[in-house]
C-alpha cells in the first residue's frame, strides 16, 4: 500500500458506521492513519473502546453522518443499512460520499446508487478481501465499483484500508466479484474440510495432515490460470493431460473411499454429478474446466 504523508496534508474525516469486528478493525485503521474518526452502532457498548482510542462518539446515525465528507458503513446486510438511513440521515448524507462495504448482491447495489442518486448523494459500493485482523496490512485489497471521480476524490483515504481496486462505474460490479471470489473459497473450504474428514476417519490428526494439504492447494493454485484461459479461448480440448474422463473416476474413488470410512461424501456430489454429465455429453476427453459449461448463464443465440 502507498504511505501517506499526514504531517503535509490534512486527514479527511471519516465516519464509520457499524462496529462489529470489521467495522472495528476499519475504524483502527484510519485511527491509526490520523484521520478523525467519528463512530457510531446500533449498540452504543461497541463504541467504547474506540473512543479511548481517540475516536469521536456520535449520538446518532444522523450526527455522525454530519461529521465529516466520507461515510462509510459497514453492517450486516442491505436491509440492516437501509433500516440506518431514515428520513434525517438520507437528509445528512446529502452532499456527502457514502462508501458501502456491506456484503450484498448486485441488484441491491445497483438499487442503492439509484437511492443515493435521488437524494443527491455520491455513492460508492465497495467490496473488503481482508479479514478484521488483515486491515489495513499490505495483503488486504478492496473492491469499489460507481463513478471514477468519486472514488478518485477518496482513493488516497480509502488506501488506509488497503489496496484499491476500482471495477468500473457499474455499482453492481463489487459485489458480483466479492461473491465471485468468495464463491472460490467456499469451494476451498468444501475441499479441505471433507480432506480433514478423510484423514480423521483414520484416527490422524489434522493438524499434521494440514501443512501437506496446504503445500499440495498451493501448487494447485495454478488451476486458477489454466482454468480462466481455456475458458476465455473456449478451448477445453487442446494439450490436456488429465482427462475428464479420468478425474471423474478419481472423484468415484474418493466418494467410494469416504463410505467405506464412513465419512459423508455429501459435498462431493454435486461435482460428481457435473462430471458425469460432461462426459455423458461425448467430453471425457477434454478438460475439467469444461464443467464451467454446464454452469454458466446460457448463450443467447443470434
Amino acid at each position: 500500500m502507498p504511505e501517506h504523508d499526514h504531517s503535509t496534508t490534512p486527514a479527511t474525516p471519516v465516519t464509520i458506521i457499524g462496529l462489529g469486528a470489521m467495522g472495528t478493525a476499519l475504524a483502527d485503521a484510519f485511527l491509526a492513519a490520523g484521520h478523525p474518526t467519528t463512530v457510531w452502532n446500533r449498540s452504543p457498548g461497541r463504541v467504547e473502546a474506540l473512543v479511548a482510542r481517540g475516536a469521536r462518539r456520535a449520538n446518532s446515525a444522523a450526527d455522525a453522518v454530519a461529521a465529516g465528507p466520507l461515510v462509510i458503513a459497514c453492517v450486516l446486510d442491505y436491509p440492516a443499512l437501509h433500516e440506518i438511513l431514515d428520513a434525517s440521515v438520507t437528509e445528512a448524507l446529502r452532499g456527502r460520499t457514502l462508501v458501502n462495504l456491506t456484503n450484498g448482491i448486485p441488484g441491491q447495489a445497483r438499487a442503492t446508487a439509484d437511492w443515493a442518486r435521488e437524494h443527491g448523494i455520491e455513492y460508492l459500493d465497495g467490496g473488503i478481501m481482508a479479514i478484521p485482523p488483515t486491515v489495513a496490512t499490505p495483503g488486504a485489497f478492496f473492491l469499489y465499483s460507481g463513478p471514477d471521480e468519486v472514488l478518485d476524490a477518496h482513493r488516497a483515504t480509502l488506501e488506509v484500508l488497503g489496496e484499491v481496486h476500482h471495477l468500473g462505474t457499474d455499482p453492481g460490479l463489487a459485489a458480483l466479484q466479492d461473491l465471485a471470489l468468495l464463491t472460490g473459497m467456499y469451494g476451498m473450504f468444501a475441499g479441505i474440510l471433507q480432506a480433514f474428514a478423510l484423514v480423521d476417519s483414520e484416527g490422524i490428526p489434522t493438524k499434521s495432515f494440514a501443512p501437506m494439504l496446504r503445500r499440495w492447494l498451493t501448487d494447485m493454485a495454478i488451476s486458477v490460470d489454466l482454468f480462466a484461459q481455456r475458458i476465455d479461448a473456449d478451448d477445453h480440448d487442446t494439450g490436456v493431460m488429465n482427462t475428464l474422463a479420468m478425474q471423474t473416476t478419481g472423484v468415484a474413488n474418493l466418494a467410494q473411499a469416504g463410505r467405506e470410512q464412513g465419512v459423508d461424501v455429501e459435498l462431493l456430489a454435486p461435482l460428481y454429478a457435473l462430471m458425469q454429465r460432461r462426459v455423458a455429453d461425448g467430453h471425457g476427453q477434454g478438460d475439467v474446466a469444461g464443467l464451467f459449461e454446464l454452469i454458466r448463464r446460457p448463450r443467447v443465440a443470434g
